[in-house]
């Protein structure tokens, strides 16, 4: 054990050395943030409070609404293990604040995006493992993902243009396919052996305020990197409407799928977030209320159904374990905002838009030095664009959802491939997995579980046997 967390602590220590040296090197403050800037010379009441000066006051409210969901909503979410409760908080925190870094350096070389999306799709692919990898795995699978994630965002941005406002196309399906993917090519048949994987009555309330904390910062998220004015407006509005109908029918259809009419709490944390993630990349078009509603009720169906029926089904006859169930909350909810997005572009015109359409789809604005443009710009200034179709942007859309599903998933199970070797210290035994006192210092009141079975996340019963205290020195680290 001695060596095992001296080795994560030098791996760390070596990789912030690193971000550190690439810091220097690579970064500078902005101009709104650079005090040598002329502007920023000015009296600061014209300065520091104008939003046309400087944007802080604009953009801070709602990065902070998105930190909240990184740290806090995602943490707790994870906290439903009743063996895992350190892991799930503190590796979350760990693992966010080193992607954070990473992501700004990577993105530095290769396009600006924003730090916290990136920990998004990390931590979503951290869902999928929960419980099952050693903190050494998840940093090197954290350092290798925002490479992948970053270029496949860059192509699909740059090259393909597609709109994803909220992120689940880039963030949602890449994640929780890569997180997927990792987990397959990493499976554990002792897994099933394991009693830990259950939740008890307290973890379930810790995992609620995630769910909680999510729910409600849920259109910053899909509203934070809107273009200001209508486009952000109507992502908050859309957002906020498909996770109310979202929350409404997961109560219902967690009700009508159970033999006794009862509701899953696994249902209530999980799918009344997936309306959220439907609705993201369509949050800032012109889908009309009645639309979100719509999407948020899809989600839920699919998201609850997928809880109920397919993690089970993935768990048993292709051996993806899926700790946190991300294809049910940001998988197939992603694929569903893709599609949806891609109907929304193929139906965007003029008509319905005005010439805002050119802002939501800056692909669609008609050529440099063309009579539309022009046109266009005597009264709203728009970059050129490459003049394309409403049925050429929706094939772009619908590009870009196969691409990143794709690369997704060889990129997971390649990395996955990687994880598996000895010297990145993954559990083996099945009395090492889900379970806080390997990597961490317990008080004296975390016991062992008594000998009863709980309810997983694979929609099972546990029926592993009772492990004694001395069973985790069975394997050396």
């Amino acid at each position: 054990m001695g060596v095992a967390s001296k080795k994560f602590g030098i791996a760390v220590l070596s990789f912030q050395v690193v971000f550190l040296v690439l810091f220097a090197l690579l970064t500078t403050y902005d101009s709104e943030a650079d005090a040598r800037y002329p502007g920023n010379s000015l009296d600061p009441d014209k300065n520091g409070t104008d939003p046309e000066r400087n944007s802080i006051a604009k953009y801070y409210p709602m990065f902070q609404d998105v930190h909240v969901m990184i740290f806090i909503g995602f943490g707790f979410l994870m906290t439903f293990l009743k063996r895992y409760g350190f892991g799930a908080v503190g590796l979350n925190f760990l693992i966010a604040a080193f992607v954070l870094q990473w992501a700004i350096l990577f993105h530095a070389i290769l396009h600006a995006a924003h730090a916290d999306f990136a920990a998004a799709a990390v931590l979503i692919s951290f869902g999928a493992l929960l419980g099952k990898t050693s903190p050494l795995q998840l940093l090197i699978m954290a350092f290798i993902e925002i490479m992948i994630f970053s270029l496949n965002e860059w192509i699909g941005l740059t090259i393909f243009k597609a709109v994803d406002v909220g992120g689940s196309m880039f963030v949602h399906v890449f994640g929780a396919y890569f997180g997927l993917s990792a987990a397959r090519v990493l499976y554990n048949p002792e897994i099933d052996k394991s009693s830990k994987e259950g939740s008890i009555y307290h973890s379930d309330i810790f995992a609620m305020i995630g769910t909680v904390f999510l729910w409600m910062y849920w259109p910053s998220f899909n509203s934070a990197v809107a273009a200001a004015g209508d486009d952000q407006h109507r992502a908050v509005i859309n957002t906020y409407l498909a996770l109310a109908a979202c929350c409404i029918v997961t109560f219902a259809i967690s009700s009508l799928t159970d033999k006794d009419a009862k509701f899953d709490m696994v249902h209530v944390q999980n799918a009344t977030l997936a309306g959220g993630v439907a609705v993201g990349t369509s949050a800032d078009m012109m889908i009309q209320p009645f639309g979100a509603v719509l999407i948020g009720c899809i989600a839920a169906v699919l998201s609850t159904v997928g809880y109920k029926y397919i993690t089970p089904g993935l768990n048993i006859k292709l051996k993806i374990h899926d700790t946190c169930g991300v294809n049910n909350l940001h998988g197939m909810p992603g694929l569903l905002a893709g599609i949806c997005g891609t109907i929304a572009a193929w139906f965007a015109s003029v008509n319905t838009y005005g010439y805002s359409l050119y802002q939501t789809f800056p692909a669609r604005a008609p050529l440099a030095n063309s009579t539309s443009l022009h046109k266009i710009q005597t009264v709203l200034s728009i970059e050129p664009g490459d003049g394309r179709s409403a049925s050429t942007q929706a094939m772009y859309q619908a590009i870009a959802l196969v691409v990143t599903f794709f690369v997704a998933c060889t990129a997971g199970a390649l990395t996955g491939l990687l994880l598996r070797l000895s010297i990145f210290d993954g559990p083996r035994k099945y009395s090492r997995l889900f379970e806080d006192t390997l990597w961490w210092g317990t008080p004296e009141d975390f016991e062992e579980e008594e000998n009863e079975s709980s309810g997983s996340r694979n929609g099972e019963k546990n029926t592993g046997e009772l492990l004694n205290k001395n069973a985790f020195d069975e394997e050396k680290v």
